[in-house]
């Protein structure tokens, strides 16, 4: 197997150079040259570049980590599911649904962090430090506001340390409580958006028994009354409202 390859390999590199040399061409050779930069200056565009670069990559898991969108997304998620719908409505519309509800609620902090952090960053009376350090301050004054008690002392007690106030606390100790507050109340909302539907399977399910229909899948007979109710009742007015408020 090794020698079929470096036969098939020698063979490519024949047939290169022999048709450069046939062509007349001048197969170069290719120098790398390193240069040092005399003015410390000029390497804070690339490394401004960098820096952006970096943060659009992590953009997803900020938004994720810091932001209102995980528990708007599980109880959006919680809504389908609760239907019984499958894929209605679609993955795309839930995601932006929910990412623009994490706009409309996190708009005033982005603009406290614009305001205080990218643009004196951008102006240059900042450094990237500094920048870093002010955006996080709004960030963390809403995570503290929506973080349960119980969780933050779950992970400064897993840290093996004691911090005497807020300040102390360190974003590797409030976002994870953060993040399991913001699942947990997700399912909390999750819990009462089923109750009623759960309601309205039982009642066809009996019906259909007592019909002697129990071949017949009660979840097909539920689900237009389901969507029915929920319709009745403007139910995505009802759970938006209701999600929104839990941040207030």
């Amino acid at each position: 197997m090794m020698g079929t390859f470096s036969w098939k390999f020698s063979v490519v590199i024949l047939l290169f150079f022999g048709t450069t040399h046939a062509l007349g061409a001048d197969v170069g050779a290719i120098e790398l040259t390193m240069t040092t930069l005399d003015n410390p200056d000029q390497v804070v565009p690339t490394l401004q570049i960098f820096l952006m670069l970096t943060l659009i990559g992590i953009a997803p898991f900020l938004l994720l980590m810091l932001t209102s969108f995980t528990r708007i997304i599980v109880s959006l998620s919680f809504i389908r599911s609760a239907l019984g719908t499958q894929q209605m409505p679609p993955n795309q519309v839930l995601i932006g649904m929910a990412l623009f509800l994490t706009l409309f609620i996190m708009g005033p902090i982005f603009t406290q962090i614009n305001e205080t952090a990218v643009r004196p960053f951008g102006e240059g009376l900042i450094n990237q430090e500094e920048a870093i350090d002010t955006a996080m301050v709004p960030l963390r004054e809403f995570m503290w506001r929506q973080v349960e008690p119980r969780d933050i002392e779950l992970f400064i007690r897993l840290s093996g340390e004691t911090f005497e106030t807020f300040e102390d606390v360190p974003d590797r100790v409030l976002i994870p409580a953060f993040m399991l507050g913001e699942i947990t109340k997700g399912f909390r909302i999750g819990f009462l958006i089923f109750m009623p539907f759960i309601v309205i399977d039982m009642i066809v399910a009996s019906v259909l028994m007592a019909m002697g229909m129990m071949m017949l899948p009660p979840a097909m007979i539920s689900l237009p009354f389901k969507v029915l109710l929920f319709v009745m009742v403007d139910g995505w007015s009802l759970v938006l409202e209701g999600v929104i408020m839990t941040f207030r």
